[in-house]
């Protein structure tokens, strides 16, 4: 009995591949929601900690969040690509994907290699908001949600309050009482009884705290998956390759 012919082998493996892809673009479209998703709440959450340093505010949440819109376009693109069984498609896919890759990996070590450059930014940027803290502008309603939301006073403690221009005139702020209802402006005026209203421990410490923690949820998730496309760019090369020989052999 004479052999199959080579056409008849390639076949299950071009349907297998395809199987294949079609899941992956799927999940891969799946990952730029969650990117999406992580953009927003990166925005939202974080807004606080970013706009306290005007000057060295970081689009990290609107990278996540235009990158996430490509990645779900892109993602349906892969499987219109696959169900087509174009080549080209196959190609110019995997060639996304590598891009993006890259792009990921690139961003995610700059941001590890830089982070205590980052970090000490923002302890500049948090001292200069509680020195010209005025309880009006963006910098210092930064200040407030912070104080309110981490339950803290000052930069290292609440008596960094005592060299700025605001407590010579009101006080401690009111953002850093325990209860508002005992925090009364003739308290606030004085450290010694702002002591038992205030809270003591300082911010700068918190907030780096949170910051680190929170960036590094979303760094994890921006490199597995950066990681998971190396699967899509071997699939999409294969297929591509293999639906090409098999597209000679008919000839």
């Amino acid at each position: 009995m004479s052999p199959p012919s080579r056409r008849l082998q390639t076949k299950p493996v071009i349907t297998c591949l395809k199987t294949f892809l079609i899941s992956y673009s799927l999940i891969f479209w799946f990952t730029g929601v969650i990117l999406l998703a992580v953009g927003v709440w990166g925005k939202v959450s974080l807004e606080a900690y970013f706009s306290l340093a005007s000057e060295e505010s970081t689009n990290a949440p609107y990278v996540l969040i235009g990158t996430g819109a490509i990645i779900v376009i892109f993602g349906l693109f892969g499987c219109f690509a696959t169900c087509r069984g174009s080549p080209w498609m196959l190609k110019l896919y995997a060639m996304f994907l590598t891009l993006v890759f890259l792009a990921e990996l690139v961003a995610g070590i700059s941001g590890f290699i830089f982070r205590h450059e980052i970090k000490a930014k923002l302890g500049v940027a948090y001292k200069n908001a509680v020195k010209y803290y005025n309880s009006s502008d963006s910098s210092s309603g930064a200040v407030d949600v912070i104080q309110r939301t981490l339950h803290c006073c000052g930069v290292t403690n609440y008596t960094d309050w005592n060299d700025t221009a605001y407590f010579k005139e009101k006080g401690v702020p009111m953002s850093c009482c325990k209860d508002n209802v005992k925090c009364l402006p003739e308290t606030l005026k004085d450290l010694d009884k702002a002591e038992k209203e205030v809270y003591k421990v300082g911010c700068f410490a918190k907030v780096t705290h949170v910051m680190e923690a929170n960036l590094g949820i979303i760094a994890g998730i921006s490199f597995g998956i950066a990681f998971f496309q190396l699967i899509g760019i071997f699939l999409s090369c294969c297929l591509s390759r293999y639906i090409t020989n098999n597209q000679y052999e008919m000839v």
